[in-house]
């Protein structure tokens, strides 16, 4: 955690070679909050829904979009020792006056989001279930990601369409240089 100074990053001491100290961070150390909607490969805007407990890309108007309720993220970024992972990532929403922060739970044997009411949490262990690794979706699209859940490797954000909804699930894929148009998701 070079030149993390935040008082939420743990940091443990070595002692290497009796003389040599070396520092090891035992959490993600915050960096810097974007604040962005998140589209799907359609433009739809994904909207976080609490009332009805699900989140979905929709087709949203001008005005329902500069109400911004639910639509409008901060996205939480983190430094990490292992950048081959991915930029290491947590989101937050705001609806009406409250704040839900995402979130993976398994539920019935199957891994599914969630917003939890509440801020992200400001310390962040080695493993979270808030974690998702920000990875480019091809090489030739810089505004366009890919987010892989920090605890299940090979599982990303994806939108699944359920009836005329296009649902925000996590999806398997096979191998981690899969194109798949679901797991799109630009800024």
């Amino acid at each position: 955690c070079n030149d993390c100074f935040l008082s939420f990053c743990s940091l443990r001491i070595k002692v290497l070679m009796e003389t040599k100290l070396w520092l090891e961070c035992d959490a993600f150390c915050k960096e810097k909050i974007l604040h962005r909607v998140l589209r799907n490969v359609n433009s739809q805007l994904l909207v976080v829904r609490p009332d009805l407990n699900m989140a979905a890309f929709e087709d949203v108007t001008d005005q329902e979009m500069k109400s911004g309720n639910g639509m409008h993220f901060n996205i939480h970024y983190y430094k990490t020792t292992t950048p081959s992972a991915g930029m290491p990532v947590a989101f937050s929403v705001q609806v009406e006056d409250k704040t839900y922060y995402m979130c993976c739970e398994k539920e019935g044997g199957k891994m599914i989001v969630r917003f939890r009411e509440g801020e992200v949490p400001k310390e962040i262990p080695g493993e979270s279930n808030v974690i998702f690794f920000k990875k480019t979706f091809t090489s030739c699209s810089s505004r366009a990601f890919k987010f892989e859940y920090s605890l299940e490797q090979g599982m990303f954000l994806a939108f699944e369409e359920e009836g005329s909804l296009r649902k925000l699930i996590l999806k398997k894929l096979s191998r981690e240089d899969e194109v798949d148009e679901t797991t799109k998701i630009s800024f």
